[in-house]
This record gives structure tokens, sequence and C-alpha cells, in this order.
């Protein structure tokens, strides 16, 4: 007899009721791992029963956090097992001219399995990444032949180290926080020395920075919050970005870590961003958060939340918190005039002439040599004609300067005087011109709000590689992808170019850019 449906409702009967299928005594385990197992659906769970099968007497853990990368954990040793296949994509990456290698060989473990020594034990370790959702994921496998607490030791070592800043600042975009090598390297070169101000005031500026964080039982015993608040104000160009990068420099040097905020915009809102910086904050407490450009950060959609956040109801002890800002007058006055939350604000307006005097004579004693003529009647000459100038139109003066009589062949060079002079007529038309970026800068700013998704792990890990390569890391970030690096010759990339071979006029003048900090050419 046949056993095929004869009617339309014999079909749904044998679909939905089907009397063939059997109850299993399947346990919850068994039966979880086999819904899981379908293809990129839960692999993590898979490769967990496919390693618990083949090291039965082995302890086991799984992570797939991408602050965790063992293959660059310093204190481990880590090479691949031997016969067994690694899978990894390799990318080159060009670097700047200024790099030390023309570009570098990024590698990106897809799959691989690996033995690892930590601490005279070992570790076999297994690394795959898959896709999920609109990125990918990197698992990681440690196995032991020992108790799993030498495993979860392993991990929070893993975990302390890369928590740890090394040579590097923590910076906040897109919803995230990273650790940003460059900006590490590039406060190192400010210095209070090279911050022109009258003394007074670069003082009380000092004074209010280095000694918050020397009065935290003044503090306790008034009965008030260890929390100060700062604002650096005034047109641009007149030292507001160096004072704070030395602020960042000797801050992080004396254990106060900087923390510097370059948008509240993410994928998740400013008001989410905002939990992450000032939750932060208050972990690595005491320190110092920089928010530059307050006035682009803090709109009207999300200033409650931020001052919500600022007033701190959680608890802000030990927060130093610098904002600057081009525009004053735009800050609410929930932010310029409440006390209690921005204490202090620093003006930093364009140089009257006594300051101009002091940046003229800082230039003198950089110029000290027998290539520029420099006397003091010269230093009172330029601060008499540079009014309205900012430390930046000065500080173009000089160099502009500098680099003509640097292009020019020494018979037919001109006094220093001449040439400094005459830059600065010049620059004094551009002051005469009317500022349309001011007129603009007058307007309310429209409100934009970006909805971006989390950055690829595998895009953010080899953009701080670059950076901590490019600035001469000893060590990388630590990132969720494995990585190795190779560097390529200079003698592979044809843009390399011999420097004896340059025809470049005023050779006389390159040890003159050496000694003054300034580079062989126009970008400053």
């Amino acid at each position: 007899m046949s056993s095929r449906p004869t009617t339309l409702e014999d079909t749904f009967v044998n679909v939905w009721v089907n009397k063939d299928n059997k109850v299993t005594e399947e346990g919850f385990y068994e039966a979880w791992l086999k819904q899981a197992s379908a293809k990129h659906q839960h692999p993590s769970a898979m490769g967990a029963e496919m390693l618990r099968k083949q090291y039965p007497n082995h302890s086991m853990v799984l992570t797939n956090d991408y602050t965790l990368n063992f293959h660059n954990f310093p204190s481990a040793q880590v090479k691949p097992m031997e016969d067994t296949p690694l899978i990894a994509n390799l990318l080159y990456i060009s670097l700047g001219n200024t790099a030390p290698v023309p570009g570098v060989l990024v590698e990106a473990v897809e799959v691989g399995a690996f033995d690892m020594q930590w601490e005279g034990l070992s570790f076999l370790l297994f690394t795959v990444m898959y896709p999920s959702g609109l990125g990918r994921t990197t698992q990681h496998y440690l196995l032991h032949k020992g108790p799993e607490t030498n495993l979860r030791s392993l991990l929070m070592n893993a975990g302390n180290w890369a928590s740890k800043l090394h040579n590097e600042i923590w910076v906040f975009d897109q919803g995230f926080w990273r650790k940003d090598s460059g900006l590490w390297y590039e406060i190192q070169k400010a210095d209070w020395k090279d911050v022109i101000l009258k003394e007074q005031f670069k003082k009380a500026l000092q004074r209010d920075v280095y000694g918050f964080f020397d009065s935290e039982d003044l503090y306790k015993d008034l009965g008030i919050p260890w929390k100060r608040g700062l604002i650096m104000h005034g047109p641009p160009g007149n030292g507001k970005t160096i004072s704070l990068k030395v602020i960042m420099k000797t801050c992080d040097a004396k254990g106060y870590a900087p923390l510097y905020v370059k948008s509240f915009q993410s994928y998740m809102g400013d008001e989410y961003s905002m939990i992450q910086v000032f939750n932060k904050a208050r972990q690595l407490a005491p320190c110092v958060v920089v928010l530059e450009d307050l006035d682009s950060l803090i709109t009207d959609r999300n200033r409650s939340f931020f001052l919500n956040q600022l007033d701190g109801l959680e608890g802000n002890d030990g927060l130093l918190v610098v904002g600057t800002t081009n525009h004053f007058d735009r800050l609410d006055p929930g932010i310029s005039a409440r006390p209690s939350r921005f204490d202090r604000k620093y003006l930093f307006d364009d140089p009257d002439r006594d300051e101009r005097t002091l940046y003229a004579q800082y230039w003198q004693n950089k110029l000290k040599n027998k290539d520029v003529d420099f006397p003091n009647s010269l230093v009172d000459e330029i601060a008499e004609n540079t009014t309205r100038f900012s430390f930046a139109y000065l500080k173009e003066a000089f160099v502009s300067a500098l680099v003509i009589l640097a292009g020019i062949e020494d018979d037919d060079k001109p006094p220093f005087r001449t040439v400094i002079m005459d830059q600065i007529e010049k620059l004094k038309k551009q002051l005469d011109k009317p500022d349309v970026s001011r007129n603009l800068a007058s307007r309310p700013l429209p409100v934009i709000r970006h909805a971006r998704e989390r950055p690829l792990e595998a895009e953010g890990d080899l953009c701080q590689a670059l950076r901590s390569l490019t600035a001469g890391s000893e060590t990388g970030p630590p990132a969720e992808i494995a990585r190795r690096w190779f560097s390529s010759p200079s003698g592979f990339n044809p843009q390399v170019r011999d420097p004896s071979q340059l025809n470049v006029h005023g050779r006389n003048f390159r040890h003159l850019f050496d000694q003054i900090g300034l580079p062989n050419g126009r970008h400053l």
C-alpha cells in the first residue's frame, strides 16, 4: 500500500505532525550544541566542543575580548605549532616619508594554532576570526594541561597589561576609547619654555593645574568635592593648544593620566558617549579630562546631560576638567558662568607689547649664530610694529623670513631685519582684510548628528599599529587582531631620495633649521 498522501489535508498533517519523529534523551548541552553548530551561527561553541574532544586532559577558557591580544603580550612567547596550517591575511601598508621604512606588511590571523609559554608554563592558543554582524569577531581558545586557575591568571595578567598605557594617551572618538601613541609622542615635544606668556599668568595656570592634585586633603578637610574645571579661551593662535599639550605631558609624567575627548558623536548618541567618558575618568581618577573646542562638543541637545555628568551625582573626585574654546561667547552660561563647574577662566588674548617683546626675545635666543644679525634694537622694532598680531602671526613672520633667507644665495643675501620687516608688512595687509571666518563664527552652528557603526576591529588595529610604528613605539597598542610586522628595505621604495642629490639653495641655513627645531621645508 502506498504511503503517499492522497489529499492536500493529509500533506499538511504529515508535515506538522510527523508520527515518525522520536523523542530523544539528549540533555541540554547536547541539544544546544547541535543547534549552535550550524555554519556561522555560533561557531565559538562548536570550536570549544571540537577542542574538548581533541584535548580531553586540558582545561580550557574562551575569550573574544577585543582588548586582549596574546600575540602582542610581551611577557609571553608565542609561535605557530609545527605541521599546523596558519591562515592569515597579509596587507601592505605604505607609510609617510618621515617613517623609518617605506612600508610594512601586516598579518591578520584568520585561523591559527600556537604554542605559548608564560611564567614557565605551557599553553595552547587557538585563534579564529569569523564574520559577526557588521564586523568580525576574533575568538581565542586557551588550553592548559593543568588547573584552570593558571589560564585565568594568564588572562588577568594580559588584561592588566592591556589596560595600562605604554607611551600612549587615552583618546575617545566615535563612541570608543583607544590608545594613541602618536599623540603621546607629539606632546613630548611641548615644553613650558616654549609657551610665551607673562610669567604671572603662566605661574597661575601651573598652580591651578598642579596644585589641584596636591590638594586632596585640603578639599576633604573643607568638605567639598575634590574636582576642578578650567577653561582656556581666546582668539586662535595664542597658545591654548601648546599650553594644553604641556599640561597633558607634565600631568602624565606625574602619574595623572590625560584623557583626550575628540568628539561625543557616536552611533549610540552623545549621551552614551558622555557616560563612557566620565565612567572612564572616574575609573582612572585622579586624572585630567581634556575637552578641546568646548563650543563644538557641547550643543543644545546634549548640554543638559553633560552638565549632569559634570556635576557628578556618582562622584567626580579627582577629576580635573580642562576645556578650550575660541568662542567663549557661544558657551551656555551654565558652563561659562556657573561656579563649581569651570571655576577658572584663562584668556589667551592677542599678545600686548610686553608679550610681543618676550616672543621676539625667544626667537633672538634661538637664532644666536653668525648667520643671523638680530640685535636688541630689532626686538623692539618687531614688538612695536606687530600690534594686533597673534602669536601664530608672529611665528609666521619669523618662519617665513628664515625660509626666504635659506633660499637665497650667500652673495645676494639681504639682512635679516629687511626680510622679517617685509614679512610683517605683508601680514599686516592680511589683518586689514575683512575676516569672513569671524563673521561666520558669530552665527549659530547647525546641529548635525551622525549615526556611525562601530569601526571594524581589523581597521582599528591597523590604524593603531601604524600610529605606533610611525611614532617609534617599542610595543604596539593592544588590539583584537593578531598581526606580525615585516619591514621592506628603503631601496624598494622609488620615492626614497638621496638628500645629497637635492639642489637646495642656502645650505648654510640647514644647520640653523636643526638648531631651532624646524624642518628643512615649508611644512611646519
